[in-house]
């Protein structure tokens, strides 16, 4: 068993949050007074997420997204208010790591969509802060074809906004709300590029850019990361871990 401290400290030798201007607090969030033999992780701190830790026993929650953000309202009220008070009535500690998990070349949720979709030569770019990735197709394919596969490894069909171009070789990607990098994704002259979420205005981007672009699920691009991390902290902490999929359609 190791303290929450311990495990923060592990995670922050890896991922190197000061490296990072964040819109969140990286680490530990919410410290339990009890010592980590159970580590839960999922993607996102929500109610369900943290309950389903609390039927397990968990005695630590390890999470992509966690609380605290720029611009929220500050009081420990309402939803989070409740979410918080369950954590500490069952003594479970917390710990979030947002741009840092993102950009993490073994671990990160970037790293990991490559390996998921088999994308070859796959490497961190300047653009996007260092957080848009590209890589090549081990064999190209046509667009439609591309969807499917983008489909079958993330158990959710993504949302295809079609050019002209014909075929895909190259592709870039950054997971989750990360449509804005479109441009950038254009400007490196890349065939496609994947992300979570859409804008109205990533549609008229795509086309008169002439690149494709996926929208393969906010939480569906990010569930990797932190299952890597989760796993290998605790094989090398030796902690008993699960990750708990709390299905989100967005």
């Amino acid at each position: 068993m190791i303290q929450a401290v311990e495990l923060e400290a592990w995670c922050d030798a890896r991922l190197a949050p000061e490296n990072f201007s964040d819109y969140c607090p990286n680490g530990l969030q919410v410290e339990g007074r009890r010592p980590i033999r159970r580590l839960a992780s999922g993607v996102t701190a929500s109610r369900a997420l943290i309950d389903a830790a609390v039927a397990w026993d968990a005695d630590a929650i390890l999470v992509h997204h966690g609380y605290f953000w720029r611009g929220e309202p500050e009081p420990l009220r309402g939803m989070k208010g409740a979410r918080i008070r369950t954590l500490m009535q069952n003594d479970i500690s917390l710990l979030a790591y947002h741009l840092p998990l993102d950009a993490h070349p073994e671990y990160g949720n970037n790293a990991s969509l490559g390996r998921l979709l088999a994308i070859s030569d796959a490497e961190a770019t300047e653009s996007g802060g260092g957080l848009l990735w590209r890589g090549r197709l081990e064999t190209p394919m046509d667009p439609a074809r591309f969807a499917s596969h983008i489909g079958e490894a993330l158990e959710r069909a993504p949302l295809h906004i079609a050019c002209d171009r014909p075929g895909i070789d190259t592709v870039g990607w950054c997971t989750g709300g990360a449509q804005k990098f479109i441009d950038d994704a254009a400007d490196l002259g890349l065939d496609a590029y994947i992300s979570g979420e859409v804008s109205e205005s990533t549609y008229h981007a795509a086309i008169e850019r002439n690149i494709h672009y996926y929208a393969a699920g906010h939480h569906a691009t990010e569930r990797y990361g932190v299952q890597a991390l989760a796993e290998a902290a605790a094989s090398e902490l030796g902690l008993e871990h699960r990750y708990f999929e709390i299905d989100n359609p967005v």
